[in-house]
């Protein structure tokens, strides 16, 4: 029987020419591939895939930590993390916006019996130290025990800076607790930041480097960390499930993106900021971006009429009925794919 839905769904691939729902939609290039055809692999559960072994050294080095574990996405990553910071019935204090709070599936209290206790985000995507402060309970049975500050950066695009971040660190410190950073768009926060990697990643203890958001690999991420820390993780992945054999040829494509996918990324955010001050010209709603990402809320609900006006004309954007679109610039967004994507706009608005 014929698999009419596999070539509808084919075609409109093909038909793409602009897919701004997210940086992880990106497709190796012709480099990548050739670096992951070309890559030597082992099995990683023994230690011997020389490509991974190489990625997990190479970005702890280049983030000033002692390991790394390659792992298949940030958020077995941040829960790699999590489970190996605390203990069961112990508390993690993180902001209510954040990512391992609201998008994982409640992993570290369903899988570790750990508490997530959220607070507040500030409108710049940082904590307040004071609220830091407050919320780490005091040494008495009928409380959990707090025992890690998880924090983010970037945060809905917003690189938090290096102030902020130092001054909620700082709160947790005095507490006595452990930092741990989810920085999935790492490299998109230092290069907004203009600071070093290890400027940022030297205020935690540990961090979550996701590879397949704006670097432009196909699969992974890296946990950065103390080597007793990384130890635990590693057992911990193999428990979940996480460990991979022949899996060098994904770390390849790791490898030749942290060679020649960080610097371009201010490319990105410059197309970003060229796509929010067209939407601005346009009058049509409410515009903020930041770093890689445009938030757009039309004036009036058309978010259905304007998702399929675009996907007609090849622009594929995340839309649902209400709200703002999040659109997302990547590698695979040229300056041809961003007029497609602002002429489909101007004909739906004019």
């Amino acid at each position: 029987m014929t698999n009419y839905s596999g070539m509808i769904q084919a075609d409109r691939r093909n038909a793409t020419v602009c897919d701004l729902r997210s940086d992880t939609v990106t497709r190796p290039d012709a480099a990548m591939r050739k670096a992951m055809y070309d890559a030597e692999v082992g099995d990683d559960v023994y230690g011997d895939d020389p490509q991974i072994n190489l990625l997990e050294h190479s970005l702890a080095e280049r983030l000033g930590k002692e390991a790394g574990l390659f792992v298949p996405s940030g958020t077995m990553s941040n829960l790699l993390a999590l489970l190996s910071h605390c203990q069961r019935g112990e508390e993690i204090i993180v902001g209510h916006d954040y990512h391992v709070f609201i998008d994982e599936a409640a992993g570290a209290s369903v899988l570790g019996g750990m508490a997530l206790y959220p607070l507040p985000v500030r409108p710049d995507g940082a904590l307040e130290p004071a609220d830091i402060s407050a919320a780490v309970k005091e040494d008495d049975f009928h409380y959990a025990i707090s025992r890690l500050l998880s924090l983010e950066n970037t945060h809905n695009g917003m690189a938090v800076p290096l102030a902020d971040m130092q001054a909620a660190v700082q709160a947790g410190r005095s507490a006595e607790l452990s930092v741990h950073l989810d920085g999935a768009r790492f490299f998109n926060a230092i290069t907004a930041l203009n600071c070093s990697e290890t400027d940022l990643a030297g205020l935690m203890d540990s961090v979550s480097v996701c590879l397949s958001k704006g670097l432009g690999t196909p699969v992974g991420s890296v946990l950065v960390g103390p080597g007793d820390l990384i130890a635990r993780a590693r057992r911990w992945r193999k428990m979940l499930g996480g460990g991979m054999r022949q899996a060098g040829v994904l770390a390849a494509a790791a490898l030749h993106a942290l060679d020649h996918n960080v610097t371009r990324l201010s490319e990105d955010h410059d197309r970003a900021s060229a796509l929010a001050d067209a939407l601005r010209a346009i009058g049509a709603g409410q515009v903020k971006q930041a770093t890689n990402m445009v938030f757009f809320t039309p004036t009036d609900p058309v978010h259905s009429d304007l998702r399929a006006h675009l996907a007609a004309e090849g622009v594929v954007i995340a839309a649902g009925s209400s709200g703002a679109i999040r659109m997302v610039l990547h590698k695979d967004v040229t300056d041809d794919a961003l007029d497609a994507a602002l002429t489909g706009m101007r004909r739906f608005f004019g």
